[in-house]
């Protein structure tokens, strides 16, 4: 912490607790405590990862509480909202309310007339930036996003550029907005054999990764389908799922049905970051991001990456340079030619050399210092206001 400057109580609150935002919010939270900040910590324990819990609990932060969010819109939400300012008044004061995610910033930014804290929220892929929601639901997000956006929001983080283009597109003056791209701490090394042998993958298999929630988002099926359409002419090729989620079972079936389920391990226990060391390939099918952990740790490793067109793949990979960028569509071709050209080793070790070089860009204390820097500015704007 700079010399002269007061700690900060800062509240910060999370509704999907696990994945890339649950990530983003322990990173957080341990950068803002280890500067010397006091952190109360709040998460819905509805959709928490045992993973995310045990981590945020191991921070020791001033307290953490769990406190049921739904990420569906309903009645529920005033209990939640109530017990949420509740904790508010019996914890507080405090000089920074964050809220992460749809929920989570609805929640924090709605309140009653009183002494004014600085509202930040970050939503971690707006929801209408999602391609398969329907214009009514793009219609009625979009509103209560620019409407909470303008008049409800000190600052908006976003965590890429296509995020930001999204936010002035709702209607949200540029004014409140920053941009802090995620960052990752220092990448696991020296288990790549332990891991592909507690998985009983063969060690000089072609392995190709992916990290992440099994929901409609992440695209699980597009891998699928394009590694059954390879493997039949790469018998070297091997799928590893990290990841768990509504459609494992589905998933599961589809990968019996295309008889490659002796190529393939999923496993929800082991840490993304850590299944980077087994890892060839990695590949992530999303139909939507705003700024994938997955895909940072993943340049992190340096990796060769497979990315659809989403938000935040501008950031860390530039086509045939250190991966492929593929369409973001449900035509798997383009996906399964992309796999395939990686079959080929003098492809891949040229992708792989071209990302080992650029690895070193993604930090997480940037992401932290730069957070701080969001939190002077809506408090110097409220003093400004007083």
């Amino acid at each position: 912490m700079p010399k002269n400057e007061t700690p900060l109580r800062i509240l910060e609150v999370l509704e999907p607790s696990g994945g890339g935002s649950g990530r983003h919010f322990v990173d957080l939270c341990a950068g803002l405590q280890a500067r010397g900040h006091a952190v109360t910590a709040v998460y819905s324990p509805v959709r928490a990862e045992e993973r995310f819990v045990r981590e945020l609990m191991a921070l020791d932060l001033a307290k953490v509480t769990a406190l049921p969010m739904l990420r569906a819109v309903g009645p529920k939400d005033f209990s939640s909202w109530r017990a949420l300012h509740r904790l508010i008044r019996d914890e507080g004061p405090f000089d920074i309310i964050h809220g992460h995610s749809s929920k989570a910033g609805a929640l924090t930014r709605l309140r009653l007339p009183g002494p004014h804290v600085p509202r930040i929220y970050t939503p971690h892929a707006f929801r209408t930036m999602d391609p398969t929601l329907s214009s009514k639901g793009r219609l009625v997000f979009g509103a209560i996003e620019g409407v909470l956006g303008r008049f409800l929001t000190d600052r908006l983080i976003c965590v890429s550029q296509n995020e930001y283009d999204h936010a002035l597109e709702l209607g949200i003056p540029a004014t409140k907005l920053a941009v802090v791209v995620n960052g990752v701490g220092i990448m696991p090394t020296g288990r790549r054999a332990d891991i592909r042998g507690q998985f009983g993958i063969p060690q000089d298999a072609l392995v190709f990764g992916f990290i992440g929630r099994l929901s409609a988002q992440k695209a699980p099926e597009r891998l699928i389908t394009a590694f059954a359409a390879i493997a039949g002419t790469v018998p070297e090729a091997r799928l590893l799922i990290i990841g768990s989620g509504e459609l494992e079972p589905d998933v599961r079936r589809q990968i019996a049905a295309a008889g490659i389920a002796d190529r393939v391990v999923i496993n929800a226990d082991l840490p993304g970051s850590e299944a980077t060391q087994a890892i060839d390939v990695l590949v992530m099918t999303s139909r939507y991001e705003a700024m994938s952990y997955v895909m940072l740790e993943g340049a992190a490793a340096g990796l060769p990456l497979i990315l659809t067109d989403v938000g935040g793949t501008s950031n860390v990979l530039d086509h045939d340079v250190n991966g492929f960028v593929v369409p973001n569509t449900d035509d798997t071709a383009p996906l399964a030619t992309a796999m395939a050209r990686l079959c080929d080793a003098a492809t891949r070790a040229r992708l792989a050399a071209a990302a080992r070089e650029r690895s070193s860009r993604y930090g997480v204390d940037a992401m932290v210092d730069q957070t701080l820097d969001v939190y002077r500015q809506a408090l110097a704007g409220r003093q400004a206001r007083d």
